[in-house]
């Protein structure tokens, strides 16, 4: 490879690499959000409720959990090394899991399913036409459908887990 070219790539992983941390930083911002203005007063986590819940909602829990790490690792980054693929995969598995377990999860709706379950249905379809354009090269598809994934699916619907009455809230502030 020659200078030129050494040079231009050296350019691109440092332009990618900002536009990473930049990205994980709104996306814990937005995370953060929600914590920020409910201002309730602090206290221990009180995990015996997530170990009193029920399976469906641990396998849940512990995917999402999962993809929100590996999906922060993979933001930050270098795109298209063998680890971003490596990590990439496990990803795609935990997101695939924290979506099909969140169509078993049916409590606040006395067993009906409601419209954040429309999430889980668009990751289900998402997921694979991201792999697929990964695998045909095709990088601008493939950034745009994980990041919309990733803040779509973890960031904003992970948000909601977080609302008065739900598991999480109890958990951090009941």
């Amino acid at each position: 490879m020659s200078e030129a070219s050494l040079s231009m790539h050296d350019a691109q992983t440092r332009r990618i690499r900002r536009r990473g941390v930049a990205g994980v930083l709104v996306a814990t911002a937005l995370a953060a959000a929600p914590l920020l203005l409910l201002r309730a007063a602090p206290h221990l986590p009180n995990l015996s409720l997530v170990v009193a819940a029920p399976t469906r909602i641990q396998l849940h829990l512990t995917a999402a959990v999962a993809a929100l790490v590996i999906g922060t690792v993979l933001m930050i980054g270098v795109k298209g090394t063998a680890l971003h693929r490596t990590l990439g995969w496990a990803w795609v598995v935990a997101m695939a899991t924290t979506a099909i377990s969140s169509l078993f999860i049916r409590e606040m709706n006395h067993g009906a399913m409601s419209w954040i379950h429309l999430l889980a249905g668009w990751t289900i379809i998402a997921l694979p036409i991201a792999v697929y354009a990964a695998r045909r090269h095709k990088v601008s598809l493939h950034r745009r459908f994980m990041t919309g994934l990733f803040v779509g699916g973890l960031i904003v619907a992970g948000g909601f887990a977080f609302l008065p009455g739900r598991l999480l809230w109890r958990v951090f502030f009941g």
